[in-house]
């Protein structure tokens, strides 16, 4: 095959154990591609639905996966395995949990020191 166009056959395993997605992509794709996959083939039936591929984080081999970066790119290992499926991990962070742990933590960084302490 031509370079980038090497095949990885791929699934997502969500939060509850259950996979999506499962299907073959080039390696030439970019990570937000495939979240934009995910997120269209999401189950609605699911308690956290994903709204954007900004509330996505996918996790390889224990990092988590750039959306400018393409498969190969991201050092996907698809030429060491025997054939087979490579498993992804997919953790939903709604973006609107994220603003408000932000918020919270810049209103503890600003509250005052409450020690009084008397200096002799």
């Amino acid at each position: 095959m031509a370079e980038g166009k090497e095949l990885i056959e791929l699934k997502f395993r969500i939060y509850d154990g259950t996979d999506i997605a499962h299907s073959t992509y080039a390696s030439s794709m970019t990570v937000a591609t495939l979240k934009q996959k995910i997120v269209a083939e999401w189950p609605q039936d699911k308690t956290v639905i994903p709204k954007s591929i900004n509330d996505l984080k996918l996790i390889h081999a224990g990092r988590v996966l750039e959306n400018n970066k393409s498969l190969a790119d991201s050092r996907i290992t698809f030429g060491d395995l025997p054939v087979g499926v490579i498993t992804m991990h997919v953790v939903v962070q709604p973006t609107t949990i994220a603003k408000n742990k932000t918020e919270k933590s810049k209103e503890d960084m600003q509250k005052p020191n409450s020690c009084r302490c008397v200096i002799l």
